[in-house]
């Protein structure tokens, strides 16, 4: 088994394998070019967003600056926009629905990292997908922990440091997140 396919697979596996180091060389070269672009240069930038994104389901904006690890494991419904300096590690599948609305400074991670000190010294890495439902908005300053699934219709409040899964139709905020209000 290839080390992207460990990756993928949730197994601990070794970040400075060749293949996987292409792949982040390439995502910072499309990740920093995006960045370089202006709002007038809409055709440029969903040909770069194309270029990086697994797949993309229709309208996206995404404000510079933007940084992901690989690109290819993120995968983006319709209608789709995100503010100021968001960062997805995306070591595994990173999936977001439709009408989603992300703010300024979220991170989405999906990257992990063993606690024995000996084996996480070694260098290896594990990964844990996130799911992000339909109609969500993130706050500002919210960071989404690997292994997450939001279900539809939720809020994440600004400044929240979600551990967990919440399901549909939830306001979830605080650090840990935990529920405020059902909607």
């Amino acid at each position: 088994m290839s080390e992207l396919d460990k990756m993928i697979s949730g197994e601990i596996y070794d970040p400075s394998d060749e293949l996987l180091s292409k792949m982040r060389a390439n995502a910072r070269k499309i990740t920093a070019e995006y960045n370089r672009t202006s709002r007038e240069q809409k055709s440029e930038r969903f040909k770069l967003l194309n270029d990086l994104f697994g797949h993309i389901s229709g309208d996206i904006k995404i404000e510079p600056t933007f940084n992901c690890d690989y690109g290819k494991n993120i995968n983006i419904g319709d209608n789709f926009y995100v503010n100021f300096g968001c960062v997805i590690l995306d070591c595994a599948e990173v999936k977001i629905g439709d009408n989603c609305f992300i703010g300024p400074q979220v991170g989405i991670y999906t990257a992990c990292h063993p606690i024995d000190p000996i084996e996480r010294n070694s260098g290896v890495e594990f990964a844990k997908p996130v799911t992000i439902g339909n109609n969500c908005w993130i706050g500002g300053h919210a960071t989404i922990n690997p292994g997450v699934v939001l279900g539809d219709n939720v809020v994440v409040a600004s400044g929240s440091v979600v551990t967990k899964s919440f399901p549909n139709n939830v306001i979830v905020g605080g650090n840990p997140a935990r529920v405020i209000k059902e909607i």
